[in-house]
């Protein structure tokens, strides 16, 4: 997928472009990363290379499948994520892995990276228009099937997960500082 996006340059400039692989900016998400230097990956480069521009850049997280680049299609292609994201994470950084839930859930949860302290599932559920649902509507995380893999259920009112703590508006999506 191609993610085209304003950056800021080191020299101070800003440039529009869809031919990123890295780039640098704070996590502005709530998650364990919340506020930590990160380098933001675009797609699935060497582990070396990722590491040296973390390194070079003072970034104590990496974050993975940035713009839906998160995307394998077969059981290697979950093997090379999982190495690259392992060799991330036995440098000591933190690791989000940005994915859809639904196809790619199950099999990320297989992956060795879901073991590490430091790995952030960061589980990503489409829902469009989430203001356009009555102030009734419940957001059930249900199971597979009745008794399947989970104890049970848990229901929380849609208008509670909207909390503002946790809300992060677009437009704190800004400053992002564009690695060659």
């Amino acid at each position: 997928m191609v993610m085209m996006r304003t950056y800021d340059t080191e020299d101070g400039k800003t440039i529009t472009t869809d031919s990123a692989t890295y780039f640098v900016n704070i996590e502005v998400e709530q998650t364990p990363a919340y506020k930590k230097n990160t380098l933001f990956v675009i797609g699935l480069p060497e582990a070396k290379e990722i590491i040296k521009y973390a390194y070079k850049y003072d970034c104590t997280n990496v974050y993975f499948g940035t713009g839906t680049t998160f995307n394998p299609e077969d059981t290697e292609d979950y093997k090379d994520w999982d190495s690259v994201m392992c060799a991330v994470l036995d440098e000591g950084f933190w690791v989000t892995l940005d994915f859809d839930l639904i196809p790619y859930g199950p099999a990320v949860k297989e992956l060795s990276c879901n073991g590490y302290d430091k790995f952030i599932p960061m589980l990503s559920i489409k829902t469009p228009d989430l203001l356009g649902w009555n102030y009734n509507t419940t957001v059930k995380l249900d199971d597979t099937d009745f008794g399947k893999t989970n104890p049970g259920v848990w229901c929380h009112r849609l208008h509670n997960l909207l909390d503002t703590e946790r809300f992060t508006d677009w437009s704190e999506y800004k400053g992002d500082t564009f690695v060659k």
